[in-house]
């Protein structure tokens, strides 16, 4: 499920905590995983990594991407022959972490439904409560298990989605290889999942700004609040960009692996802080199933967690819940 736009806010300065800088940020952006990358570091050697850069987003896609034919979670969604790689297994580990955790209100097995209400990689089917109780038959994270390195699935109609933790994850292997590099002050922003490490220029820690909710998705964008980031990953999943109409009725992209219907609550976005992107990444699309009144009380009870609620009222007002911890990270 694709995320919401975080914009990347940089303001530059002159000096660090660290001392003086003595080159300009190097900056640089592309696509990848259908949505955008933008990456910015400060290195005094000023080293382009972009083609590198550019070069793992695409291997990563190779793995991860349900819109790449033969990519491993293509092949393994249709039943070919694989070998699962560090990636794949690292996202799917940490998928079914959260899934746990969460009771599937996250769950990557969600493709089938994805692709029934016209959001994933095949045309919308006409869709009633018939066709969903059908799929819902193999739908469910405690249907595939991990054997001798095989995914191993209780049916094979069984599908996987890693749209709402791949681009988290790719997020935090960017960062990584710029870790490898010896960057130490840099700002990674994958699709809107990003990363902050390090500080900028004046000792200012990186701002990342969280988007209003638009009355629909043609609407421009604005900044609802900024949040100061510093060796954190903010991640925002949204209900208000993507979406259709049909007969007066708007069905979000947002679907509830547990009712196989799109979600209808309050919640409009959920931006969720942690210390990796992956976790805020999954967090994020969990709070969205939830809705406000289940997310707050798991969030103010899971260690790691901070989160930036926005609702909307019965008046249909715009409101705001944040946790402690992200009241003291508004700038």
């Amino acid at each position: 499920m694709k995320k919401i736009a975080i914009i990347s806010l940089m303001l530059m300065g002159l000096a660090s905590c660290k001392g003086l800088f003595t080159s300009d940020p190097v900056r640089f952006k592309g696509e990848a995983q259908g949505t955008y990358y933008a990456i910015t570091y400060y290195d005094d050697e000023q080293r382009d990594f972009s083609e590198e850069i550019d070069s793992l987003l695409t291997e990563f896609d190779k793995t991860a991407s349900v819109y790449v034919p033969n990519s491993i979670i293509s092949k393994v969604n249709k039943n070919k022959p694989y070998t699962l790689n560090e990636i794949f297994l690292d996202i799917y580990k940490k998928g079914m972490e959260v899934a746990r955790q969460t009771d599937g209100k996250f769950d990557m097995t969600v493709m089938p439904l994805v692709n029934a209400w016209g959001f994933g990689f095949e045309t919308r089917k006409k869709v009633d409560t018939a066709t969903i109780d059908s799929i819902m038959q193999f739908v469910g994270y405690e249907k595939i298990q991990l054997q001798d390195g095989q995914l191993v699935k209780e049916d094979p109609r069984v599908q996987l989605d890693f749209n709402s933790i791949a681009q988290g994850y790719s997020v935090d292997w960017v960062a990584d290889f710029l870790e490898s590099k010896g960057i130490e002050d840099y700002l990674v922003d994958i699709g809107g999942e990003v990363y902050a490490k390090g500080k900028k220029p004046g000792a200012e820690f990186w701002r990342v700004g969280i988007e209003k909710p638009a009355k629909d998705k043609h609407a421009a964008r604005e900044i609802k609040d900024v949040i100061a980031l510093k060796d954190k990953a903010m991640a925002t999943s949204g209900s208000y960009r993507k979406y259709y109409e049909k007969d007066g009725v708007k069905y979000s992209h947002t679907i509830n692996p547990q009712t196989g219907f799109p979600v209808k609550h309050s919640m409009l976005s959920a931006s969720v802080v942690a210390d990796d992107a992956v976790t805020a990444d999954a967090y994020a699309t969990a709070f969205m199933v939830m809705g406000l009144e289940e997310s707050k009380k798991f969030i103010n009870k899971k260690p790691g967690l901070e989160g930036y609620f926005i609702y909307s009222d019965r008046d249909g007002k715009l409101k705001t819940y944040f946790t402690s911890r992200v009241r003291e990270l508004l700038y």
